[in-house]
C-alpha cells in the first residue's frame, strides 16, 4: 500500500483559513475512514477528531496538548493530508466519546447478531512485578492529576493504572473490581472467592480519572456522571503498552510485559461494567468474565458434586423431554452449573443413542457470560436485548421456531417465561433454567406463584438442583491463613448441592398444592439429601469450616 506523504500541522497554529471545516465540534460528523482506522481509544488518548474529509484531505479538532506525532499517524492511517482547528479539551473529549459510542449503536443496529465483534476492544498491558508497576502508576497518575486535573481523563498514566488493576485482579482469580470512592481516597477492592477484600488505597484526586478510563473502555458517556451506567468490552491480555499509541490499549510504556507473553498474548477476557453516582463521585464495579473459565468446569466432580447426586442428576438432564431447574441465591454458581451441563449433554452419549452433534442446543441468556464455543461447543447463545424487544419470553419463543432439542433459558422469572418453558418440556424439548428459591422444594411453590397450574408443574418438571458456594480450607496452610490466601484461610470454592427427583409420590403431592415443607419431607424420606446435611459432610471431610458452611447455608449444630 502506498502512503501519502502527509505534512505535521502544528496544533497551536489554530484553523487552516484555507480549509472549511465540513462539521464543528458541537455536531461532529466525522469521515467513515477516520471511524474505522482510527481506534477509540486512540482518538480518546491523544484528543483528534475528525470533523469530516474535504477537497484538500481530512479536517481534525485538536487540543492544545495534541501532539505532531499523534497527528502525523492520523494522516498516515487515512492516507491523505491533515489540517487542524482547535477545541477545548473536555468539549473535545465529550464528543469523542459520543460519535464512538453513535457510531457502535448504529452498527448494533445493522447487525442481527449479537456477536462478540460488536464489543469493545481493548488491550490491557501486564506486569511482571504488579506492586511495583501499581506503585508508579499510581504516582505518575497523581503527578498528572496534580499538574492538570481536567485532562487526566486521556493520559497514559492513569490508563496504565487501570491496566494493572485489571491485571491484578485477573492474576487474584477475583470475580469483580470495585472501585469506591470515599472522602479523601479511593478504595479498590477485588471479590474473591465469593468474599470482597479491599486491597488498596488510591489518593482521592484519581478517582475521576480512573472511572473515565473505564467508561471510555466500555463505550460509555463519560460526560454523563449524575446518572448510572452500563457499559461492555472485550480484553485482551498482552500488548507491549507503548508504542507510538496506534495499537488500541497502548497504554504509555510497559514493564514486564514478557511475562505476559509468555503466559500467552491474546487470552481474552468480557468485561461487564456498571456505574452509579454516590456522595463522592462515582463507582465502579467491574465483572471479570474469563471464556477460558468454562473450560476446565467441563465436569460434574469439578463443580464438588458428590457422585450420587451427580449420577441422579445425569440420569434427568439425559432425558429427552421435561424441565431441570438449577436454583440459589445469586452467586451461588447456577449459570457455571448448567454450563456444565451443556458441556456434558453435548459431549456425552447418554442412553445408548449419540446426542453429541445430532442435538440443536439453544439458550437464552441475560447476559451471554461464556462463549462456549471456546471450549469446542456446539451450542447457539443468544443474549437479550429490552431494546429490540428480546427478554426472555420472546427470545423463548423464537428458539421454540428453531427446531431445538435442548433449550436453556437464564432465569425463569415471570409468568409468561415460566408458561413458555412448561409448553416447551411438555411438547418434546429438554428445558434448563434458573429460578432464585432458597431449597430445591421451594422451586415447586414458586412456579406455582408465577401462575403454572399445579399439574402441569408436576407433569413437567424432572429435578430441581438447588446450591451454595463454599470456599475451601487452604491446603497449604491448613486453614491458619497465610500471604497465599490473604491471610483468610480459605483458597477456591466448591458446590454444595440438594437435589430433588420427582417421583408418582411427589407428583401426587404437587397435584394436591402441598406446601414446601411438606414435599421436601416426602423427600428426605427417599433419600434426598438437604444443603445443610451436604455442607456437614464438607465439614467432616476438613473441605471447608463449620463457620463457612453457616454463613453461606446455615448454623450447623456444634458438634465435638
Amino acid at each position: 500500500m502506498t502512503m501519502a506523504v502527509v505534512p505535521t500541522p502544528d496544533p497551536l497554529a489554530g484553523p487552516d483559513p484555507a480549509v472549511a471545516p465540513p462539521s464543528s465540534v458541537d455536531d461532529p460528523v466525522p469521515s467513515p475512514e477516520f471511524l474505522s482506522r482510527i481506534p477509540h481509544e486512540f482518538a480518546r488518548r491523544h484528543l483528534v477528531l475528525s470533523l469530516g474529509a474535504t477537497a484538500e484531505g481530512e479536517h481534525l479538532a485538536v487540543s492544545q496538548t495534541t501532539s505532531p506525532a499523534a497527528l502525523f499517524n492520523v494522516g498516515v492511517a487515512l492516507e491523505r493530508p491533515v489540517s487542524t482547528s482547535l477545541a477545548p479539551p473536555e468539549q473535545l473529549a465529550t464528543a469523542i466519546d459520543r460519535v464512538y459510542l453513535r457510531a457502535l449503536d448504529d452498527k448494533n443496529a445493522d447487525s442481527h447478531g449479537q456477536g462478540a465483534d460488536l464489543v469493545p476492544k481493548v488491550t490491557v498491558a501486564g506486569s511482571e512485578n504488579v506492586e511495583r508497576d501499581l506503585a508508579a502508576a499510581v504516582r505518575e497518575s497523581q503527578e498528572a492529576a496534580d499538574s492538570d486535573l481536567l485532562s487526566i481523563h486521556g493520559k497514559a498514566p492513569t490508563i496504565r493504572l487501570v491496566d494493572l488493576l485489571i491485571f491484578e485482579a485477573l492474576q487474584r482469580s477475583a470475580s469483580d473490581v470495585h472501585i469506591q470512592p470515599l472522602r479523601g481516597k479511593t478504595l479498590v477492592r477485588y471479590r474473591l472467592d465469593g468474599v470482597l477484600h479491599t486491597v488498596r488505597e488510591l489518593p482521592g484526586s484519581l478517582a475521576a480519572g480512573v472511572v473515565s478510563r473505564v467508561k471510555v473502555m466500555g463505550h460509555m458517556d463519560v460526560a454523563e456522571k449524575r446518572a448510572p451506567q452500563d457499559g461492555r468490552a472485550g480484553v485482551t491480555i498482552g500488548g507491549d503498552g507503548g508504542g507510538d499509541g496506534r495499537s488500541e490499549g497502548g497504554s504509555g510504556g510497559g514493564a514486564g510485559t514478557s511475562s505476559v507473553r509468555r503466559a500467552g498474548v491474546g487470552r481474552r477476557i468480557d468485561l461487564r461494567i456498571s456505574t452509579l453516582p454516590s456522595t463522592y463521585g462515582e463507582r465502579v464495579v467491574i465483572r471479570l468474565l474469563d471464556p477460558r473459565g468454562s473450560s476446565h468446569l467441563l465436569t460434574f466432580a469439578a463443580l464438588g458434586m458428590p457422585e450420587k447426586v451427580e449420577k441422579l442428576y445425569k440420569a434427568n438432564v439425559a432425558k429427552t423431554s421435561g424441565i431441570v431447574l438449577s436454583t440459589g441465591p445469586t452467586g451461588s454458581g447456577k449459570t457455571t452449573t448448567l454450563y456444565t451441563t451443556l458441556a456434558w449433554v453435548t459431549t456425552t452419549n447418554a442412553g445408548g443413542s449419540s446426542r453429541g452433534c445430532e442435538l440443536n442446543i439453544m439458550t437464552v441468556e441475560d447476559p451471554v457470560e461464556y462463549d462456549l464455543s471456546v471450549s469446542g461447543l456446539a451450542v447457539s447463545q443468544t443474549q437479550v436485548d429490552p431494546k429490540k424487544g428480546l427478554n426472555f419470553a420472546s427470545g423463548l419463543r423464537h428458539i421454540l421456531r428453531q427446531d431445538p432439542d435442548v433449550i436453556m433459558v437464564g432465569e425463569v422469572r415471570d409468568e409468561e417465561t415460566a408458561r413458555i418453558a412448561v409448553q416447551a418440556s411438555l411438547t418434546g424439548h429438554l428445558v434448563l433454567s434458573t429460578l432464585h428459591t432458597n431449597d430445591a422444594p421451594s422451586a415447586v411453590a414458586r412456579l406455582i406463584d408465577l401462575g403454572v397450574e399445579p399439574f402441569l408443574v408436576s407433569s413437567s418438571l424432572s429435578a430441581v438442583l438447588a446450591q451454595r458456594l463454599v470456599r475451601r480450607l487452604h491446603a497449604a496452610c491448613d486453614g491458619k491463613g497465610c500471604g497465599g490466601c490473604l491471610s483468610t484461610g480459605f483458597k477456591g470454592r466448591t458446590g454444595v448441592f440438594e437435589l430433588l427427583t420427582l417421583d408418582a409420590e411427589l407428583r401426587e403431592l404437587i397435584g394436591r398444592r402441598v406446601s414446601a415443607t411438606d414435599i421436601k419431607s416426602a423427600a428426605q424420606r427417599k433419600g434426598m439429601q438437604s444443603l445443610k446435611e451436604a455442607g456437614e459432610e464438607l465439614v467432616r471431610g476438613r473441605v471447608t469450616s463449620r463457620e463457612e458452611v453457616g454463613r453461606v447455608i446455615e448454623a450447623i449444630d456444634e458438634q465435638d
